[in-house]
């Protein structure tokens, strides 16, 4: 081969070797997932004070993309360094660097579900939340009880009970209690029109009082059909001065109850022993739902002034004490006797089957 020949296919060999090595090290860098075989992915939160630098070496720490320098290079090129939202996303080690991109580009962030279920207490949502993986208990019950906060959502009392409507949320973080707290409490303003505004004020109540009477309502009856006949009960006790007398009221105020109400609760002062106490108690004890919300507003128009549970998830209602006493006798202390009878038989059927097998050779 002549020097011409061998200046020739220096000339072509030479880019094309330069050819197939740039595209080799683009490849590696711009195309190539970190690990094609590990579909599992992984959630990586980006806070909304990360650069986009500091976004692309946290992916590499995580071992989702083979090379910081490549991501950030790559979505300059694309112009899309700066269209990054805070928040959680999953991405596994089999995505290349272009589908990354485009993930955090998407805002498709991690959603978080917290279930707030109708008559839950505000004290029972920081586990939920801390369960979700949002932010502490500890972060929550606290800002629970902010004054700040509170007088920031222009709520008089002590907490934000009664106002955090029940519904099922998506969160992502990062995200702070007062986040929380807000979605909820936004969820609850769409959920109260003027309408009840206008019906609260004919009744002469103020709507911090319809929610304690519509917490009350919830946690006496989850039936929604007969929650405003339970409503129709307290507005006739109120209306006449009577005491509401609500178990679930006594229960709020006891310290770490254990479950069992006894008499002596019920002769405990607190601000929410209605059996002490005439009027409504200070403050929700839970937040109601729209049905219990809707009861409060408009009870159905009875006489009753008593109800007692008839062990099937309904209630018998009464006018008179004396037909109240007679529905008592009747579900409840007749429960109680089929109960020591059952509990009284299942204690002799043991008896003799301990006979039996003693006597048996």
């Amino acid at each position: 081969m002549n020097n011409a020949a061998i200046r020739l296919a220096i000339i072509i060999v030479i880019p094309v070797i330069v050819a197939v090595i740039t595209y080799m090290v683009m490849r590696d860098a711009f195309l190539e997932p970190a690990n094609t075989a590990d579909t599992n992915t992984v959630l990586v939160e980006i806070g909304p004070d990360h650069t986009f630098r500091s976004i692309c070496k946290l992916l590499q720490e995580k071992g989702l993309v083979r090379h910081w320098w490549s991501l950030e290079l790559l979505a300059r090129m694309r112009k899309s360094d700066r269209a990054i939202n805070a928040g959680e996303y999953e991405i596994s080690p089999a995505m290349d660097p272009r589908a990354i991109l485009r993930k955090l580009a998407s805002g498709e962030v991690f959603k978080r579900k917290v279930v707030v279920k109708e008559g839950t207490s505000i004290w029972e949502l920081g586990k939920v939340v801390e369960a979700a993986g949002l932010v502490s208990q500890q972060e929550f019950d606290v800002a629970l009880t902010d004054p700040k906060l509170l007088a920031s959502a222009g709520i008089a009392g002590g907490s934000f009970e009664g106002y955090l409507f029940p519904e099922t949320y998506y969160f992502s973080r990062p995200i702070t209690p007062r986040d929380i707290i807000w979605r909820m409490l936004e969820e609850g303003e769409k959920r109260w029109p003027a309408d009840f505004s206008n019906r609260a004020d004919e009744l002469q109540l103020s709507r911090h009082e319809i929610l304690i009477l519509a917490s009350i309502i919830e946690k006496e009856s989850g039936n929604v059909e007969e929650q405003p006949l339970i409503s129709s009960v307290f507005h006739n006790r109120l209306s006449q001065g009577m005491k509401l007398q609500s178990d679930p009221t006594v229960i709020y105020g006891i310290p770490n109850f254990n479950g069992n109400l006894t008499k002596e609760d019920l002769q405990t002062p607190t601000p929410y022993n209605t059996y002490m106490n005439f009027g409504l108690p200070p403050g929700p004890i839970g937040n109601p739902g729209d049905s219990a919300i809707k009861a409060a507003l408009y009870p159905r128009d009875s006489t009753y002034l008593f109800f007692v549970s008839d062990g099937n998830g309904k209630h018998v209602f009464s006018t008179t004490l004396q037909e109240h006493n007679e529905a008592v006798n009747l579900y409840q202390r007749g429960r109680r006797a089929a109960a020591a009878a059952a509990a009284a038989a299942a204690l002799a059927q043991q008896q003799a089957q301990a006979v039996q097998d003693n006597a048996a050779p």
